[in-house]
């Protein structure tokens, strides 16, 4: 048998061209899984097989993404390191620059969401340092690497595949120029393409929902996010706390739910002030600050935020990084 015989006829025809070299990354069309992923494609959505073919024979698996993937888990980074990894004076600088290039409609979502501008500065600085860091790798080259060649998570990879041929139809994207993270996350918001095609808005009214290029688009997006996850308007995120004695047994740190209430962290010796009565919903923060233990109290719109990136940290990165920035925020000019 030779070679060519082995491979779908795709490649097979692209090695017996004059010229022309099958790539040595490409997927094997032939494999039963890849087979299977593009025969659904066609049934179920509507997609030309050949049209499929063609595409996912462009598409590098790349081992370099099985890498970042696998890679073993890092040392748990303490909050002062994680903090200031984030709330640097470049990054507090720009997200004043970007708040205020960007100020009018920032203003205009929160108050049709109720979500702050400063969490939406926070978290974009947070993602990708206000669109600067947005990703390099071929979104079509990640999710085909990790839906076919990463048995872990494989099946997770390649629904966010289909969703994101999905959406390159929907939105008119590229399927081969669209970049993002080794992950498949894109724009500003790095948003994955199930949550791309649930939560984007067509924020400047175009009739495109376009999370690299419009700002309008990614601040509405975040925006409708966080409110589609349960942001609560008006209400809080974390506010400082102390102990009222310091071994306060029945207070357990790390959750990313509210668990608690107001009610319950005080009776459990934690103080902090807010206007929220004794039933909403809180949790317990305790991370590791310069000088020692950092405790806060979070609340639900805290909680919202680790939906975005289920991290404590993250969160209050979030939170920290966007109330830096107000604090730095000139007035508004006067009309």
């Amino acid at each position: 048998m030779k070679p060519t015989d082995r491979l779908h006829p795709l490649i097979a025809a692209a090695a017996m061209l004059p010229g022309v070299v099958a790539p040595a990354d490409a997927l094997d069309l032939a494999r039963d899984d890849v087979d299977a992923f593009t025969t659904e494609m066609e049934q179920n959505n509507g997609f030309d097989r050949g049209w499929l073919d063609k595409l996912l024979l462009e598409a590098s698996s790349q081992p370099r993404i099985i890498e970042l993937m696998s890679r073993p888990a890092e040392r748990v980074t303490p909050w002062h390191e994680y903090r200031d990894h984030f709330l640097t004076e470049r990054r507090i600088e720009e997200g004043v620059r970007f708040w205020q290039e960007h100020r009018e409609q920032l203003a205009a979502i929160e108050g049709e969401t109720g979500v702050p501008q400063s969490v939406i500065v926070g978290i974009l600085g947070v993602e990708t340092f206000y669109g600067r860091i947005t990703g390099t790798f071929r979104v079509i080259d990640a999710l085909a690497t990790l839906a076919f060649d990463y048995p872990p998570r494989s099946s997770y990879f390649r629904a966010e595949l289909e969703q994101f041929l999905l959406l390159t139809r929907e939105e008119d994207v590229d399927p081969v120029a669209a970049k993002g993270s080794y992950a498949g996350a894109m724009g500003y918001p790095q948003f994955m393409p199930r949550s791309y095609r649930a939560y984007a808005v067509d924020g400047n009214a175009d009739g495109r929902r376009d999370l690299w290029t419009s700002i309008d688009d990614v601040i509405a997006s975040v925006a409708n996010y966080l409110v589609q996850h349960g942001w609560r308007s008006g209400e809080p995120v974390v506010a400082p706390a102390e102990l009222v004695y310091p071994d306060a047994g029945g207070l357990v740190a790390g959750s990313i739910v509210a668990n608690e209430t107001v009610k319950s962290l005080r009776d459990k010796g934690l103080t902090f002030d807010t206007t929220l009565d004794g039933c909403a919903p809180a949790l317990f923060i305790d991370v590791a600050g310069v000088d020692g233990p950092e405790l806060r109290a979070g609340f639900e719109n805290f909680a919202v935020i680790t939906t975005y990136n289920r991290s404590v940290l993250y969160a209050l990165a979030v939170n920290d990084l966007g109330r830096a920035i107000e604090a730095r925020l000139p007035p508004a000019p006067a009309k």
